[in-house]
């Protein structure tokens, strides 16, 4: 079975209810992968995900507490320093901007062969993982 990463802004769509169509297939993406077990985040993600929902989206925080603890059921990767520094190298070979670097790290760790995410280009490989944007 393929593991697949999923980005922030997956989790943030499912969330936000300003664009319908992108939470409906966001919040399929994310139960598909909860149901068959392939889904992995990092702490990286959950903490974008708090900031994001809270600041931006204006989730109360107990929803935001109560989503946090759902995607808990993720395999979460915790960053290490060693993470960090193939994040710099990422993103100096692929020229991309750090936080981006730091997931396709994450993901590279976790030996994820998908990255689930609107913000890369689809299609695309990053360190022979894939990119799939599951809202399209």
């Amino acid at each position: 079975m393929n593991k697949i990463f999923l980005d922030t802004n997956i989790i943030i769509y499912a969330n936000d209810s300003r664009d319908k169509m992108k939470q409906k297939k966001s919040i399929a993406a994310i139960k598909l992968l909860m149901k068959n077990g392939s889904g992995i985040i990092s702490t990286q993600v959950l903490q974008e995900y708090a900031f994001v929902a809270i600041n931006k989206i204006g989730q109360p925080y107990n929803a935001v507490l109560r989503q946090m603890k759902l995607l808990e059921a993720f395999e979460i990767i915790n960053q290490s320093p060693d993470q960090i520094r193939r994040a710099v190298e990422i993103m100096h070979l692929y020229k991309i901007n750090f936080w981006d670097a730091c997931i396709i790290s994450n993901a590279e760790q976790a030996n994820c062969s998908i990255i689930y995410s609107e913000d890369f280009n689809t299609g695309q490989f990053y360190s022979g993982i894939q990119i799939v944007n599951p809202l399209q």
